[in-house]
């Protein structure tokens, strides 16, 4: 019975878990943000390059 209650008060797999998900949310942000920030940038060097057309 006394394993049980130790068994039933351990939170340290809880805490593993709880990080797991923070990093697991901060990837997800970090994805979305490459990604639309990949997408601006190509804009950007597209413009640069259309630009730079006529001088050549």
């Amino acid at each position: 019975m006394n394993l049980v209650k130790k068994f039933l008060n351990d939170e340290s797999g809880a805490t593993a878990i709880e990080y797991g998900l923070i990093a697991a949310l901060i990837s997800v942000v970090i994805i979305t943000a490459a990604g639309l920030l990949g997408k601006e940038l190509t804009t950007v060097f597209t413009n640069i390059t259309n630009a730079l057309k006529p001088a050549a």
